[in-house]
């Protein structure tokens, strides 16, 4: 009878960490439900983004664009890893946290999800055209539209072919690919082993912040912008934390971490024999 309970506890709180991903990317879809303005509203702050850049002197987007539009095999790279990517290595740590690392699993849960609120705030308050959109005369060129033929995307960002209403074409500000990365590339350094690993947490989120200005989806501002929501939303996830369970106590960390196997009472009996024998002293 116990075991079936453990069984359905444990079906339960894999089903809720399901509902609460797909959440989360229902909230990031549901963007384009909020968004108000037009094109020329959202190209006109793209306009003032790009403005502030060049005269910081920190506007790389064209120059990647430009070498993302000149060579085929790095646009098409580029392409698949923006359409994909976003959507496959984000879910597949939390699953490795929530198996391996359920400790930890809550707040950085926490965490992706606060991100992701941070993030729809900003398109909501601030739609901004990505360079893709924006007149000729800025030079842009939009790599996803011109290899759409061989992807399962759109011309309509990486919305899939004939689903590009269900995208919301002005969510560049900030950029929640970089934001994501970000997360999950600070996840595997804290928290993987394996060296490799760890390396791939460290170049994840430079080569997306690379690709999503290459593909003419986003600024460099976007990126920056992008690291500092998901820097500042670590910091925030602790008292949010804290305050939740200080309203709720008694339904906070423990229930949101997987199941521990328990150990059967007569294993641990037979471990105590050995155990006192260990610690008594040799009277000999």
């Amino acid at each position: 009878m116990t075991a079936r309970r453990t069984s359905t506890a444990r079906r339960h709180r894999w089903t809720r960490e399901l509902l609460l991903v797909a959440v989360l990317y229902l909230v990031y879809d549901s963007s384009r439900f909020l968004v108000r303005g037009d094109l020329q509203a959202a190209r006109h702050n793209a306009a003032r983004l790009l403005d502030a850049e060049r005269w910081l002197h920190l506007s790389p987007e064209l120059w990647l664009n430009t070498k993302f539009s000149r060579h085929p095999s790095l646009g098409v790279f580029g392409d698949f890893s923006y359409a994909s990517l976003h959507y496959l290595v984000t879910p597949a740590v939390l699953i490795w946290l929530w198996r391996a690392r359920p400790a930890v699993y809550r707040r950085a849960r926490t965490w992706l999800a606060l991100t992701t609120v941070f993030a729809l705030a900003g398109f909501i308050l601030y739609p901004v055209a990505p360079p893709r959109l924006m007149p000729s005369v800025y030079g842009f060129t939009d790599t996803m539209a011109a290899h759409a033929g061989i992807g399962w995307w759109s011309g309509d960002a990486s919305a899939p072919k004939g689903l590009g209403s269900l995208t919301n074409q002005f969510a560049a500000m900030p950029s929640l690919h970089v934001g994501w990365a970000l997360w999950c590339g600070l996840i595997l350094v804290r928290h993987a082993q394996d060296p490799s690993v760890r390396t791939l947490g460290v170049l994840y989120p430079p080569m997306i912040a690379v690709v999503v200005m290459g593909t003419g989806n986003h600024y460099f501002a976007d990126v920056l912008a992008g690291a500092a929501v998901t820097v500042l939303c670590a910091v925030l996830t602790g008292p949010l934390l804290r305050a939740r369970d200080r309203l709720f106590p008694g339904n906070g960390a423990a229930s949101a971490l997987p199941p521990q196997p328990r150990r059967h009472p007569a294993a641990d009996s037979a471990e105590l024999p050995k155990a006192a024998i260990r610690g008594t002293p040799d009277r000999r």
